[in-house]
């Protein structure tokens, strides 16, 4: 078994995340804490205002944080994920 690897350091800007990615060798470090992310780089142009019964919002969003995401990024991904073309 593999024994745990260096702390992850703490890096204050994207600017030294970029520098550290290009010098360091992550295969030291315990990346086990990581989750992965999504980015959005999309511009919003357009807004959806809808009502929904109390139980289904707080269901949604009891769905959304255990995800650790907004609520309203959670609902988005959903549509997104129903919309998109079959693979």
């Amino acid at each position: 078994m593999k024994a745990p690897g260096k702390p992850m350091l703490s890096l204050r800007s994207d600017a030294e995340a970029e520098r550290f990615v290009e010098t360091a060798d992550l295969s030291e470090y315990d990346l086990s804490g990581f989750k992965p992310m999504r980015f959005e780089f999309a511009p919003k142009a357009a807004s959806l205002n809808m009502r929904l019964p109390a139980a289904l919002l707080d269901a949604v969003k009891a769905k959304a944080k255990a995800r650790g995401i907004p609520y309203t990024r959670y609902v988005r991904m959903l549509l997104e994920a129903d919309v998109a073309p079959p693979r």
